[in-house]
Parts: structure tokens; sequence; C-alpha cells
């Protein structure tokens, strides 16, 4: 193999996937904020309006002033509560984006392993909403359930509607894998300084799931595959990460 080849082939190798280029500069203009002005009743979210005979005992993203049974300050509870909602909101947002890819799962490598795959992270989702809406009840606050109003809170945006490849699929869940994670390093930093250790527990252990998932989904992207497809025979170079080159004389091939 002379130089010239040797170099393209190194430059194939070390180049990164598209997918996962877009969503480090994506994840560079990510500026997350959480939604601690939003409380009480408001007549322009979905679910808010009052014209019902149901009897209010609480409005929602509030906190009991008392008797909520943990020995926190009552604006402690409520930032707490409020930020928690929020990632309930984005989990529940991801979980919708799951479900989609999960049904529409397709190719060799997918229909089988990535729609198990997926399915493992339904299943996590589902968990991680149950534990943060637990949490948020247990300081007091009422969790935000209505899924036009989860939307409109969530510091993550479901894809548009359509089919689009598996790769597609996958790079937009990993972004909302990271954004996920920055966001709750970011409530655990600031409830170790409030000194609310109960959502520090809830969070961290929440936070390695999702560091998990996101891995799942980064090494999906990488640009190494034992499916070939038919690429090979139009391009000559036998698989998308290039074939690397061993010598003849070489033992350990």
């Amino acid at each position: 193999m002379d130089q010239r080849n040797m170099m393209n082939q190194q430059n194939t190798i070390n180049q990164q996937p598209r997918e996962l280029r877009n969503t480090m500069v994506n994840m560079s203009n990510f500026q997350g904020n959480f939604n601690l002005d939003k409380s009480g009743f408001n007549p322009n979210m979905p679910g808010h309006q009052t014209n019902h005979e149901m009897i209010l005992r609480q409005e929602p993203r509030t906190v009991k002033k008392d008797g909520a049974g943990i020995g926190l300050p009552y604006e402690t509870r409520k930032e707490m509560a409020l930020m928690l909602d929020d990632h309930q909101c984005a989990l529940t947002v991801a979980l919708h984006q799951y479900n989609k890819h999960h049904w529409l799962t397709e190719g060799a490598e997918s229909f089988t392993s990535l729609h198990h795959i997926i399915d493992e992270h339904r299943e996590k989702t589902n968990d991680h909403i149950d534990k943060i809406g637990e949490r948020v009840a247990r300081l007091g606050g009422v969790p935000t359930a209505h899924p036009v109003t989860q939307h409109e809170l969530s510091y993550i945006k479901h894809e548009v509607e359509g089919r689009y490849t598996m790769r597609d699929f996958i790079r937009n869940d990993l972004e909302h894998e990271l954004r996920m994670q920055e966001m709750m390093r970011t409530q655990i930093k600031r409830a170790h300084d409030l000194q609310d250790f109960g959502t520090v527990e809830v969070l961290e252990e929440i936070l390695r799931d999702r560091e998990d998932l996101g891995y799942h989904l980064y090494s999906l992207l990488e640009d190494d595959t034992l499916v070939r497809g038919m690429k090979h025979l139009l391009d000559g170079n036998y698989d998308i990460a290039g074939d690397g080159y061993l010598s003849p004389d070489n033992k350990l091939q």
C-alpha cells in the first residue's frame, strides 16, 4: 500500500461520523434554563383552565407551605420541585420520542438488536419519570401531567414528525440524553448547596443511568460496523471505516 492510500485510509478512520459532529455542535450551543418563574395557574398553558366543578386543593407547580414532612425551607422545596418537574417534563418528551423510534426500527442491525435497546431505554425512562414525580410530591409539589404543557416546559423538544434514517433517530436521542445529563448535573450542584441531599440521591442515581444510555447511543453511532450493506460495492472501500493494513509477515493477523 503506498503512502497516499495509507494517509487517505487514516483520514477515513479518524473522521468522526456526521451525526456525532452535529451532536457536539448542538450541545455547544445548548443553553438550558429551568422554569423557576412558572408556578401556579397560567391561562396560556393547556390544562390550566379552571371552568370545571372539581374541588381545587393546590395549584400546579406549587408546593405546600407546610406539612410536607420534609424538614427543608419552603423556598428550597419550591426551587427543587420546579427543577425536578422540568426534568420530569423532559423525560416524558424523551419517552415519546423513544416510543416513535421503537415502532419504526428497521434494517439488519436495527429491527432486532436496536429494537430491544430502545425498549430498555423506554423502561429506564419510565422508571425515572416515576422517581422524579414522586420526589416532587414528597417535597410538597404538584408535578405537571398535561402532555402539551409538559412539552412547553421541557428543555428538550420532540423531533419533527415523519420517518427518518435510524442514524438520525439515534442522533436525536443522544442529543436529548446529553442535555438531560447537563441539566441534572446543574441541579445536583444546586441541591448540594441547599443541603437537599434527598434530591441529590435521587438525581445522582438517575444521572448514572442516563450516562449509560447516552453511552449506548454514542457507541451505536460510531463508524465501525459489521453490517456493510451495498456501500462497499459502490465506493470500493469495502467497509465504512476502511480496512486496516496488515503486513503478510505480521504473526498477529
